[in-house]
């Protein structure tokens, strides 16, 4: 019951409030309602001093319009008291009215206009700017901002949680900001309204003193008094509040609260303090009290010097600090420690070694955009293959040439290239005449293996209108980096990676993946059809869609080749989409003899089967396939062959030993759809 009160509290005070400006109060509930409103007010202040960024007080511009529609509520009822009993409202009206008075109705009028011109042309106008301008720029970096969460989450720097609390927190931002932008509107209603109020009670006052058979002067005191007390007890309060929304929307993300920061940052630069003291003694000599200077410059001496030795103390001890570790500089020394020793053991996935000339290409402070293409290939990849690919180490190496680059995968060097920073690869048409040719300096294009020529800026122009393709030296780099990663991405898929792949399809189909993982597929059987899948170059972006095969196949097929020809099948349309153009599939067919000597050739055994041809035959396959892929490759551009589904996985294997960049499909891997051009058949009877 406590907590369901508590839960109601809220509400049920802003219904008294609302109920205050219809039902009389009487002085001693004014009273509490006025001392509440002014300890309300300052505790709203002190908690926009204590927090370290806006979001930790994200009900403030809901709290704004409460203790505005607070402070009108009182306003009524003590006008309302005012008007009725003779200008008494409570004691609290009367004690501050006639300590701000003092007998002179003229001083308490001048100093509640300077109060409500203070917070109306000054603090409220100026919070209201702000929370305008904030609120503009918070929802233009809004798409800037959830772009930067993007690439973070493709690099591995965050995870889902951690990107979804940080999306959240972009949101919610744009909530405050937008929020505070209209809120600031009542601030200054509240300030005009005061003014309009006092008026009401001072001529009214005045009206009903002297209709009421009373004295001039006596009535002037009364009701100027109740009057200025009345104003400046509601404006106090709105003051207070005034400067707490000036507070939030000027305060930007700290590591500290309000307090902190200004001692830190003012105590971070003692000479400006010892500066400033030593300045101040020169205004006695154009007739500023010398007693009152010299205080001051004397504390600011007394200041600036102190925080000067401490930190010179702090800086020197720091040094001493710092003088055992750079005494341990040899490795005799360094490894003693084994955890050091154990650091030597981690194996980065990828990572890019370049030569010094190429740094410019890789440092953002350079004006380098390599990191940013890396993203960018990232996000290309999970598109397109459905895996993440891990962090990218990179680092200059004295052991290249300058103009060299170096790919390693888990340690190891596999693949090596060189570019120019300062030219264009060009990669040249086929119909280019050789009166139309443009200078260069020859070379081979790292990637595809295509004959290039690296060519200067000034021949740029020349180069593009004879019809030359040409790619800046980034471009170069990102585009072999991208076809090593595609021809190794079997390898870069961790039993990790699958788990991580697992928990996000879960988020989506959470009844499907616990029926599924671990029980009839385990992860280990998992990532083996996936990398299966991945050395072939079938995306595994329909993660469901291969799961729901695994589970209806695994119970029964334990064959994990068997299992990948199944989720193979059941993505058909996939497979179809990445190996056809225009709806049409171009391919070398099996003959029937061969397709038979391979399944004869099949043996089993107890975890799973292998192919034993003899050598003569595996000659006779290899010499057919090579005379008619080289005949393929004048007429097709990616290299097919299309097989009974029975023989594919055997054939592949077969294939690979000597033609590993070649595609074997069966007819159950392509769609219905799409139309089957045989452009050669691949046999064992002699040519």
């Amino acid at each position: 019951m406590r907590l369901k009160f508590l839960n109601n509290a809220i509400s049920a005070f802003v219904i008294a409030i609302l109920a205050t400006l219809i039902i009389p109060l009487s002085p001693g509930v004014l009273d509490f309602m006025f001392i509440l409103n002014l300890s309300l007010s300052l505790i709203i202040l002190l908690m926009t001093m204590y927090i370290k960024e806006p979001l930790e007080f994200s009900i403030f511009p809901s709290l704004l319009l409460i203790t505005t529609l607070l402070r009108l509520s009182l306003n009524v009822s003590s006008t309302r008291s005012i008007l009725s009993n003779g200008g008494y409202a409570g004691e609290v009206i009367k004690t501050f009215g006639e300590f701000v008075i003092r007998g002179n109705v003229v001083v308490g009028l001048v100093i509640f206009l300077i109060i409500v011109l203070v917070q109306f042309i000054v603090i409220t106008k100026g919070a209201e700017r702000v929370a305008e301008v904030s609120a503009r720029f918070t929802l233009d970096a809004m798409p800037g901002k959830q772009m930067a969460i993007d690439a973070d989450l493709s690099s591995g720097l965050i995870d889902e949680k951690q990107a979804q609390l940080r999306r959240s927190k972009i949101q919610r931002e744009a909530d405050f900001f937008g929020s505070m932008d209209g809120a600031s509107k009542f601030v200054k209603g509240d300030a005009i309204i005061s003014i309009v109020i006092t008026l009401i009670n001072l001529i009214g006052g005045l009206l009903v003193g002297l209709i009421g058979g009373g004295d001039f002067g006596s009535v002037v005191q009364t009701y100027s008094t109740a009057t200025v007390g009345d104003g400046l007890m509601s404006q106090l309060p709105a003051l207070l509040i005034s400067v707490a929304t000036g507070m939030i929307v000027t305060r930007s993300a700290s590591e500290s609260n309000l307090n902190t920061d200004v001692m830190r940052q003012f105590s971070s630069q003692p000479t400006v303090l010892i500066i400033a003291g030593a300045a101040l003694p020169l205004l006695s000599f154009i007739g500023f009290p010398p007693l009152q200077v010299l205080l001051l410059s004397g504390m600011l001496l007394t200041l600036g010097i102190t925080l000067s030795r401490k930190t010179r103390v702090a800086l020197a001890e720091a040094v001493q600090q710092a003088q055992p570790m750079e005494e341990v500089t040899s490795e005799v020394s360094f490894y003693k420690n084994l955890d050091n020793v154990y650091g030597l053991l981690t194996v980065d996935a990828i990572g890019i070694d370049v030569g010094y000339s190429l740094l410019p290409l890789v440092d953002e402070k350079s004006g380098g955009s390599f990191l940013d293409r890396i993203v960018m290939l990232r996000k290309q990849f999970a598109d397109e293959m459905g895996m993440v690919i891990p962090s990218i180490r990179m680092k200059d190496s004295g052991k290249l040439n300058p103009n060299q680059y170096e790919i390693l995968l888990r340690g190891e060097s596999i693949a090596v290239g060189e570019i120019l920073v300062d030219h264009y690869l060009g990669l040249a048409p086929e119909d280019l005449r050789p009166d139309d040719d443009v200078d260069g300096i020859e070379t081979v294009e790292p990637a595809f293996g295509l004959p290039a020529k690296w060519i200067s800026d000034d021949k740029r122009v020349r180069a593009e209108m004879v019809g030359y393709t040409l790619i800046d030296p980034t471009s170069v780099v990102i585009t072999h980096l991208s076809e090593l990663l595609r021809h190794h991405a079997h390898e870069l898929l961790t039993r990790q990676e699958v788990k991580r792949m697992v928990d996000n399809l879960k988020r989506r189909s959470e009844s499907m993946v616990d029926e599924t993982v671990p029980g009839v597929v385990s992860l280990n059987e998992l990532q083996r059809v996936l990398r299966s899948l991945l050395r072939e170059g079938i995306p595994i972006l329909d993660l469901e869609t291969i799961l729901e095969t695994l589970a209806e196949y695994a119970p029964v097929v334990k064959d994990s080749d068997m299992l990948t020809e199944y989720v193979r099948q059941a993505l058909r349309r996939t497979i179809t989409r990445r190996f056809s153009s225009a709806g049409q599939i171009k391919v070398l067919n099996l003959a029937s003899d061969v397709e038979d000597v391979v399944i004869k050739s099949v043996k089993k055994h107890d975890t799973g089967s292998y192919l034993a041809l003899d050598a003569a035959t595996i000659q006779k396959i290899v010499v057919s396939a090579s005379d008619e892929l080289e005949k393929m490759k004048r007429l097709a551009q990616q290299p097919i062959v299309l097989t009974s589904p029975v023989v594919r996985v055997y054939f592949k294997k077969l294939l690979d030993q000597f033609f590993p960049n070649v595609t074997v499909l069966s007819f159950n891997d392509l769609d219905a759809s799409v139309q089957i051009q045989s452009l050669g058949t691949i046999t064992l009877s002699e040519r």
